[in-house]
C-alpha cells in the first residue's frame, strides 16, 4: 500500500459517476504537480496519460524505459483513421446524463495515490521508475522485489510484458552468460521447513525461529527456469483442489499445496503472454501464448489446459482483424462455459470446452475492448463519435453464448471504463482523463445506476498491477477492494500522517455513502482481497521484522480477526517478493512473485518465487 518513494500521493477522496478509470500509471517524468481536486471521481489520470480500457493504437514495443502512453482513447492513429475518427455523429454522441456533475472522487487528488510510473524490473540494466504496486519501498533495485505491495490474487500480469526475447530465440542477455532459453525442466528448490534445509543452507530452517501462535512456513520455492534477459511475468497463482498453479515464460506448472513439489508441467514452444484472472469453476483455463518466438511475436494464440490434471486441450489462433481493428493487447476472461479474447477494436467469444467460435466483434458503433468474467460476463465498449476529441464508453452485461448485450449503461461523454472491481454486484471504476476525475459507480442487475460512491476526503489506492487495458492489462485484477450484495469495501492509502496504518471503509451500494470504517491497528496496513464466508478476507502487510497476516473483517466492521499470523523469523523473506500476488484456500496462504528477473543466471536461480503458510 505504500507509494513509491518518488511519488507524492494525491489527496482527497472520490466523487460521482464521472472519473471512472483507474488511470494507468503516468510516465514518471511528468507526474501531476498536485493531485487533482476530489470533487469528481476516483482514479484520476495523470495529465496527458490515457486511461485504462480506452481502445487506442498499438502500444510501443517494450524497452528499458517506460513506453510512451498511447493516444487518447478514440483518437485516430497517425496515418490510419479508426475508432473515434470524425465521422457521421452516432447515436451515442450526446453527453452522458451526469456529464456536468462532479464525481464523488472528483475533488480529491487521485484516490489511488497518484499514478506512479511503471514497475521496476529487478535485474534490468536500466530499470524504469517505480510504479503502482512497486514493492521496493526505497530499497536498492538489485533486491528482487522488496515490500509487499498487494496485487490481486487473480492479477493477470504487471505493467507490460517484457518477457519476449530481445532478439532471436537463441539470443540471451549479455549480462547472463547463457546462450539458450529452453523450456523449464527442473523441479525447483523447495525448503520444507522441517529442519532439513531442503534447498537452503542447513542452518537456515524456515521454522527454526517460529514462536507459539505463529503460522508454519510450509515451503519456499526458488526459480528453476532459465529466463530471457528481461525476465518473465508470472500468471496466477490459482489453487485448484490440492494443486497450486502458475504460468511463466514457456510453461504452466502445478505444484502440491502441501509440500510445493512439482506435480505436472505443460511446456509450450512460445511464451505465455496473457491469462484470465481466474479459471472456470471446473478448473479449466485458457491462456494466451505468442504466435512465434522473438520480439516480433504477437499474443494471439489460445491454449486450453485442465488445471486439475495438467493436460493441454485445444489450441487455436484468435481472428486478427485488419487495419485499426487488428487484434492487439489481448486480454482474456472466463464466464460460465465461455472464454473471451478482446483487444483494441476486436472481441471474440469461444467455447471453453472445445474452442468453437461463438461470437465476434459486433458490427455496431460500439465495440467491446475488454471483458470481465465470473458469475456474469461484462463488456466494456468504446463507441464511435462525431468528434475525435470526444470519447464514449459503455458497460454491458452480455450473453456468454452469443455476445449480445442484455442491457447497456452509457457513461457520460469522455468518461472511460478503467476497471471492474466487482462483477456481482457490479461495481465499476471510471475516469475522465482530461479533468483527472475518478468515479466509482454501482449498477443494478438491470444495468441502472444504483449509486455513486462518496469517498469524502479519504484517499484510496486499489492495487491493479498494471497500466492501460490496451497494454494487455485485464479489466479485473485489483486488490484493496471487495464486495458483497449490498456493501463495497475499500482500503485507504496509508500516509505519514497516519503513521503507516490505514482503514477499510464500507460503502452502502444502495446509497453510495460510507457505513463504517475499521482500523488496521498501529503501524499496520490491511488490503482486502475478496469475500470469504461472508467476511472480508484481507492480507495484513508485514515488514522486515514482523510477519504479515491473513485476517478477516466482519460485514459489520470492528477489529480484524487474524486467521494466520506469519512468523517474524521469515518476515524479510515474505517482504522480498517482487510485485507479489496472493491466493488463500483451505487455510493456506500463498505468496508468489509477479515477475521473475535477475542480473545473471546465478541470481536467477536464487530468486524466491513462491511461499506457502499454513497452520
Amino acid at each position: 500500500m505504500t507509494q513509491p518513494p518518488s511519488q507524492q500521493p494525491p489527496q482527497g477522496g472520490f466523487g460521482s459517476p464521472q472519473d471512472p478509470h483507474q488511470q494507468p500509471p503516468q510516465p514518471p517524468q511528468a507526474p501531476p504537480a498536485q493531485p487533482p481536486v476530489p470533487p469528481q471521481a476516483p482514479g484520476q489520470a495523470p495529465a496527458g496519460a490515457p486511461a485504462y480500457g480506452a481502445p487506442q493504437g498499438a502500444p510501443a514495443q517494450p524497452t528499458a524505459q517506460p513506453p510512451v502512453p498511447p493516444q487518447m482513447p478514440g483518437q485516430p492513429p497517425a496515418a490510419a483513421p479508426g475508432y473515434g475518427y470524425p465521422q457521421q455523429p452516432g447515436p451515442y454522441a450526446q453527453p452522458g446524463p451526469y456529464t456536468a456533475q462532479p464525481g464523488p472522487y472528483g475533488q480529491q487528488p487521485n484516490p489511488y495515490g497518484g499514478h506512479p510510473g511503471q514497475p521496476q524490473y529487478p535485474g534490468t540494466p536500466t530499470p524504469p521508475p517505480a510504479g503502482r504496486g512497486n514493492p521496493f519501498k526505497g530499497k536498492p533495485a538489485v533486491i528482487i522485489g522488496a515490500a509487499v505491495a498487494a496485487l490481486l490474487v487473480i492479477g493477470g500480469g504487471t505493467y507490460l510484458a517484457l518477457s519476449g526475447d530481445s532478439g532471436t530465440e537463441n539470443e540471451k542477455s549479455d549480462a547472463k552468460g547463457s546462450s539458450a532459453a529452453p523450456a523449464p525442466t527442473g523441479t525447483g528448490e523447495v525448503d520444507q521447513g522441517d529442519g532439513s534445509g531442503g534447498g537452503r543452507e542447513a542452518n537456515d530452517d524456515l521454522n527454526a525461529g517460529r514462536k507459539p501462535g505463529e503460522a508454519k512456513v510450509e515451503w519456499l520455492m526458488t526459480n528453476d527456469v532459465d529466463l530471457p534477459r528481461n525476465g518473465a511475468d508470472v500468471y496466477g497463482p490459482w489453487v485448484v483442489g490440492d494443486t497450486v498453479v502458475k504460468a511463466m515464460y514457456k510453461s504452466l506448472v502445478g505444484y502440491s499445496v502441501t509440500d510445493g513439489k512439482k506435480k505436472w508441467e505443460v511446456p509450450f514452444t512460445t511464451e505465455v503472454c496473457t491469462a484470465p484472472v481466474a479459471p472456470a469453476d471446473n478448473g479449466t483455463i485458457v491462456i494466451g501464448v505468442n504466435d512465434k518466438a522473438g520480439e516480433k511475436a504477437d499474443c494471439t494464440v489460445l491454449q486450453q489446459v485442465d488445471l486439475k490434471t495438467g493436460k493441454a486441450g485445444w489450441k487455436k489462433p484468435v481472428p486478427q482483424g485488419t487495419g485499426f481493428n487488428a487484434l492487439s493487447d489481448m486480454t482474456l476472461a472466463i464466464s460460465g462455459t465461455t472464454v473471451t479474447a478482446a483487444g483494441t477494436g476486436n472481441a471474440h467469444g469461444f467455447s471453453l470446452a472445445d474452442g468453437k467460435h461463438l461470437f465476434g466483434t459486433p458490427d455496431a458503433d460500439c465495440k467491446p475492448f475488454a471483458y470481465a468474467g465470473g458469475p456474469k460476463l461484462i463488456a466494456a465498449s468504446s463507441c464511435r463519435t462525431g468528434d475525435y476529441k470526444k470519447t464514449q464508453h459503455e458497460v454491458s452485461e452480455v450473453d456468454p453464448a452469443t455476445g449480445k448485450p442484455k442491457w447497456t449503461y452509457k457513461l457520460p461523454a469522455n468518461w472511460e471504463v478503467t476497471k471492474v472491481f466487482s462483477v456481482s454486484p457490479l461495481v465499476v471504476s471510471t475516469e475522465e482523463p482530461d479533468s483527472k476525475k475518478w468515479s466509482i459507480v454501482a449498477l443494478t442487475d438491470a444495468g441502472k445506476l444504483r449509486s455513486t460512491l462518496d469517498g469524502g476526503k479519504d484517499k484510496f489506492n486499489p492495487k491493479c498491477g498494471g497500466s492501460f487495458v490496451v497494454f494487455g492489462e485485464n479489466l479485473q485484477g485489483c486488490t484493496g477492494v471487495a464486495a458483497d450484495a449490498n456493501t463495497f469495501y475499500m482500503s485507504t492509502e496509508p500516509t505519514q500522517l497516519t503513521n503507516g496504518t490505514n482503514d477499510v471503509v464500507a460503502f452502502d451500494l444502495n446509497t453510495g455513502k460510507p457505513k463504517w470504517r475499521a482500523a488496521a491497528g498501529p503501524q499496520r496496513t490491511m488490503t482486502p482481497l475478496r469475500m470469504e464466508g461472508g467476511d472480508v478476507l484481507m492480507y495484513m502487510e508485514g515488514s522486515w521484522d514482523r510477519g504479515g497476516a491473513v485476517a478477516t473483517l466482519a460485514p459489520t466492521g470492528g477489529s480484524p480477526k487474524v486467521l494466520l499470523q506469519h512468523p517474524a523469523s521469515t518476515a524479510e523473506i515474505e517482504s522480498d517478493f517482487y510485485s507479489p500476488k496472493y491466493a488463500y484456500a483451505d487455510g493456506r496462504f500463498f505468496i508468489a512473485s509477479g515477475r521473475v528477473s535477475a542480473r545473471n543466471d546465478t541470481e536467477e536461480k536464487q530468486t524466491k518465487t513462491m511461499m506457502a503458510f499454513g497452520k
